[in-house]
């Protein structure tokens, strides 16, 4: 197994590129950049002296600033989450600081003023919202899938788990160790990214990840087989994951094919790692696959949605993955507006069919790292449980 701190071939792609720029960023302290949201303010400013309501709109538009980073800054402290404050104040500010401008600019009267403070106050909820509410509301989907392939008597539950992105151990994973022992799965598996960007090389978050896994193996019981692969290779290092699994009841396919048999179901569950490179993790499935028996039903477990042509060639039965969050910051009809998938908004999240093949693209439950906004909009955590019939 390589010992680097990338797997072979690994070529950063634009948006591991921008998390790290804004990585950078993040080691800036909000108090730093005092001129900045000074400057932002009178900008916002500027265009209402027209109704001599300059000073009003930009003493008002910087302590809108403040109140974001009072928020932002009380993430940590409550045991929240743990990403810098920075990166998502600006983008904050520079959003309210457009949006004030833009009306004044356009529209500088009364309407166009309480016009401008209801959107304030709508970007005040929904940023609220989506860093303190909705990372934490973890959500069961239940799906069911048919197949002659399968042999059991019984139906058989798989619970798939994705993206954990483990910075510290907070309230969701606890509420997370409930949900698996509640819905006593008969087999569990894991897609990837155990870990955050910010915390890869962190043995501290590694060891509260090691019991967080333990603790879920429990949750699941003794007799609940439990498989997993890597995710992406920035955040699953080669030299990382054996040390977050060792010792613990989880068999790690890496590039391999294992067959089991639950509740008299024969499961061929083929687990490939993530270089997040299609055109190199294409052809390695398909040396993977080369002589899969038709008749026996197969689970593909693959960090990125990416391989769903070739798994569909290859007929594959079930395809699990995550990798996208769901773009974790949507918009209304819009959806994902980001997806980190080679086939962009094409499989964001959720349950496709094509031909005999069904993948479903887990939301997943943790956050992007480093200066990523440790947020998620209409895209909340997910854990997905499948009934297997035969």
């Amino acid at each position: 197994m390589p010992g680097n701190d990338q797997p072979p071939d690994y070529e950063p792609n634009l948006i591991h590129v921008a998390l790290i720029v804004a990585g950078w960023l993040g080691r800036i302290p909000p108090l730093a950049l005092s001129p900045a949201w000074l400057a932002l303010a009178a900008i916002a400013g500027w265009p209402w002296a027209r109704i001599d309501l300059s000073p009003t709109v930009a003493v008002t538009s910087f302590c809108l600033t403040l109140a974001d980073w009072a928020g932002l800054a009380l993430l940590p402290r409550a045991g929240r989450s743990f990403g810098p404050a920075t990166p998502p104040l600006l983008a904050l500010a520079l959003v309210r600081t457009t949006l004030t401008f833009a009306t004044g600019l356009l529209w500088a009267t009364w309407p166009g003023l309480a016009l401008t403070a209801a959107l304030q106050l709508a970007i005040t909820s929904a940023s609220l919202y989506a860093t303190w509410v909705e990372p934490f509301r973890i959500g069961v989907t239940r799906a069911g899938l048919r197949s002659p392939k399968l042999d059991g008597h019984e139906p058989l539950r798989l619970l798939h788990i994705s993206d954990l992105h483990i910075e510290h151990v907070t309230a969701r994973e606890q509420d997370l160790i409930r949900l698996v022992k509640e819905l006593s799965p008969d087999l569990v598996v894991f897609t990837g990214d155990y870990l955050t960007l910010s915390s890869v090389h962190d043995s501290g978050v590694q060891a509260e990840t090691h019991d967080l896994l333990a603790q879920l193996c429990d949750a699941a019981g003794a007799r609940c087989p439990v498989y997993a692969v890597t995710g992406s290779p920035p955040v699953d290092h080669p030299d990382v994951v054996p040390r977050i699994f060792e010792g613990l009841p989880i068999t790690w396919l890496l590039d391999t094919v294992d067959e089991t048999r639950v509740k008299g179901h024969t499961v061929r569950l083929a687990g490939l790692r993530c270089t997040a490179q299609r055109r190199l993790d294409g052809p390695r499935l398909r040396r993977l696959l080369d002589g899969n028996p038709e008749c026996a039903f197969t689970l593909l477990l693959y960090h990125s949605p990416d391989l769903m042509p070739e798994a569909t060639e290859l007929g594959v039965d079930l395809y699990l993955c995550g990798h996208t969050h769901g773009g974790q910051i949507r918009l209304p009809i819009l959806g994902a507006i980001f997806t980190s998938s080679e086939l962009g908004k094409r499989y964001e999240m959720g349950r496709y069919e094509e031909n005999d093949t069904t993948l479903y693209v887990s939301r997943g439950l943790g956050l992007e790292g480093l200066g990523a906004p440790r947020a998620r909009f209409l895209a909340p955590p997910e854990i997905v449980l499948w009934t297997l019939f035969s």
